[in-house]
């Protein structure tokens, strides 16, 4: 058995496909895990829901931000315009009521303790151990599962709070984790989140640092894997693993086998 992690598809339907032959995924016998970002921009984002939805057991995908946008138009939280044109057939597609129940139970971070691997969408808060990462992660999977989910969806857009602060209630604090989990990149020194920049850390102003760089993070030696941030592309580090390298844009699919000693990396080329 093989568990093996992918990063931001995107609607890139057929790149998907082309990766898993390429690494001879089975889903009788190995474990995939998907960094979030299904959806949106990309071609075919209705026909990768469906595949990975019949995937089952197999597939493990967080929730991105474009995840969250989709389920937000689905429900009427936000209004829908042509600016997610790509978002349209699953929009109006018969089963979107089945595609919105599935997306609701899926998790913001997912841990295995036998590999000690965090996987998230954009990453997690220096300050938040493991324990606290899934406890933070568990308030927002309760809400979204819950009868109010569609205020939750309305209320999570907005980049306030930038700072966590323990005594954050409702909303906001609920906010301020989905930003964290799916949106975040930089912070400043003193850990606020900053969304203005979004390319490469090396050409980022010194008062801003990538989120993953403070030293003594309280998650410890525990290994984050994370897509979101294509400009910074591919990253393979003992305790760190970035796989969005920018499939959506034409550059390449990746996905890393987790379970070996030393990852072995896998790409395609992404979206023609």
């Amino acid at each position: 058995m093989a568990t093996y992690a992918i990063g931001d598809i995107q609607g890139c339907y057929d790149p998907f496909r082309r990766l898993l032959d390429e690494i001879d995924f089975d889903p009788d016998r190995d474990k995939l895990w998907l960094c979030g970002d299904l959806v949106n921009r990309g071609p075919k984002s209705l026909k990768t829901l469906r595949f990975v939805r019949k995937l089952g057991d197999a597939a493990t995908s967080v929730l991105g931000n474009h995840d969250l946008h989709l389920l937000a138009l689905a429900t009427g939280a936000v209004h829908y315009s042509n600016r997610f044109v790509s978002l349209k057939k699953v929009l109006n597609a018969p089963d979107l009521a089945e595609t919105v129940a599935w997306l609701r139970e899926r998790p913001l971070v997912h841990y295995d303790e036998s590999i000690d691997t965090l996987l998230v969408h954009a990453g997690t808060h220096p300050r938040w151990s493991v324990a606290k990462t899934l406890a933070r992660a568990a308030e927002v999977e309760t809400a979204l599962r819950g009868d109010k989910f569609e205020t939750l969806l309305y209320k999570m857009y907005g980049n306030t709070p930038r700072r966590w602060e323990g005594t954050l209630k409702g909303y906001r604090r609920l906010r301020f984790i989905i930003n964290v989990f799916t949106r975040m990149r930089m912070l400043t020194e003193a850990m606020s989140l900053n969304f203005a920049y979004t390319g490469p850390p090396w050409d980022a102003r010194r008062n801003l640092k990538p989120w993953f760089e403070f030293e003594k993070p309280a998650y410890g030696s525990t290994r984050i894997v994370f897509g979101h941030w294509s400009a910074l592309g591919m990253l393979a580090l003992p305790n760190l693993i970035s796989l969005d390298t920018g499939c959506v844009w034409g550059r390449q699919l990746t996905a890393v086998r987790l379970d070996n000693r030393l990852p072995q990396i896998c790409q395609v080329p992404g979206q023609e």
